[in-house]
């Protein structure tokens, strides 16, 4: 297969770094110094340049305002993205945007999308389950009441819950389908309490006791769940490898510059070994995830499910994204604690990066399973 980026997707990432170059990731408050969320609200200021630059439209087709792009084009973008730990809501609302496409009605579609695509409504997912380890279309319960869905249940840490309008809400109903229920963040029966992030970001408990929800609002479609599931796993894979790429490149002129006995502690080789070793996670992590998000863009079939793929890219992003952080802070000593020093911010968004929609040993007892279902050879 052909890795190569089309003209279309370099120019994306190229007009991603065009907007995310004024971003300061040190201009953040450090989590560790405040006692609630880093901030309120995510970056709207970004969120507009965002739309102005058409990077929130990637994914739609062009009727809705579009660009008509792909998995792989996102994923471009979010890597920028977490260079500079971009405080908006790039994957949820953009994976969220591009599922009402593929397999919501068109009604919904024509009132949703062109508004999504210029940034106007911000869509979000509650991905995480009722405790963040139980797979979170079993955390809600959906019942049909004549053309309404009643949803009861708990998902928790929703991110940018508060700032977004609408929720996409996995739920499973007695047949044994799932549904996805657009809920609204001040519908009746539905309640937001606040939650705080590894990273400092404000997430929410969203609690739905008969939130009644019309039918045209609910997305029925088989496989729509486990398309946006695969979707928002590989955009978490992105954004593991923009940070460990940036994360890498810190330590490189870290080391480059501290002298120790004379000479940069970049040429001693107990050094050299280490980052040599976190450049080969950056590598796995990237042909991972190009395969994940190839797979996703194309449809294409293989060995293995979709599934499978993601859980590869997974299980490489959430554990090289440690090693390399816990590398950089080692290397960079004392000073990579320092709370007036980006590296601390990049630390904490890793290990949320790690641990959003599983650990990697959830991803390794999925892909065992998977294999035993699918043996190869």
């Amino acid at each position: 297969m052909d890795f190569t980026f089309t003209e279309e997707q370099l120019a994306a990432a190229e007009a991603a770094r065009g907007v995310f170059a004024g971003v300061a990731p040190d201009s953040v408050p450090s989590p560790a110094l405040t006692t609630g969320a880093v901030a309120d609200d995510f970056d709207r200021a970004l969120w507009t340049k965002l739309a102005d630059a058409d990077l929130l439209s990637l994914l739609l087709a062009p009727e809705h305002g579009g660009a008509g792009l792909d998995a792989i084009t996102l994923c471009l973008v979010l890597r920028e993205s977490a260079k500079v730990l971009a405080r908006v809501p790039l994957l949820e609302s953009t994976a969220a945007a591009a599922a009402v496409q593929a397999y919501g009605s068109k009604e919904l579609a024509a009132d949703l999308l062109t508004r999504a695509g210029r940034g106007e409504l911000v869509l979000t997912v509650a991905a995480n389950g009722r405790t963040g380890h139980d797979p979170a279309e079993l955390a809600v319960t959906a019942r049909q009441d004549d053309d309404l869905w009643v949803l009861d249940g708990v998902q928790t840490a929703v991110p940018w819950a508060y700032g977004a309008e609408l929720v996409v809400v996995p739920a499973h109903t007695g047949a044994g389908r799932t549904v996805l229920a657009l809920v609204p963040r001040d519908h009746e029966g539905a309640v937001l309490a606040e939650q705080i992030s590894t990273s400092g970001e404000r997430l929410g408990e969203l609690r739905l006791e008969s939130a009644r929800i019309p039918a045209r609002d609910v997305i029925e479609a088989e496989g729509a769940w486990e398309w946006l599931r695969e979707l928002l796993a590989t955009g978490t894979c992105a954004l593991a490898l923009g940070l460990g790429e940036r994360v890498l490149r810190m330590t490189s002129e870290y080391t480059g510059k501290r002298e120790q006995f004379g000479y940069p502690i970049a040429t001693f080789q107990a050094v050299a070994v280490q980052t040599a070793d976190r450049y080969i996670d950056l590598r796995a992590m990237e042909a991972t995830l190009w395969q994940a998000a190839w797979r996703i863009a194309s449809g294409a079939l293989g060995a293995l499910p979709l599934a499978g793929d993601v859980a590869v890219a997974k299980i490489w992003a959430s554990d090289g994204v440690r090693r390399i952080v816990q590398t950089a802070q080692h290397l960079h000593g004392g000073f990579g604690a320092d709370t007036d020093y980006a590296l601390h911010r990049y630390h904490a968004w890793a290990k949320q990066l790690e641990l959003s929609l599983g650990p990697a040993a959830a991803y390794e007892e999925a892909l065992g399973d998977l294999l035993a279902a699918h043996p190869l050879g």
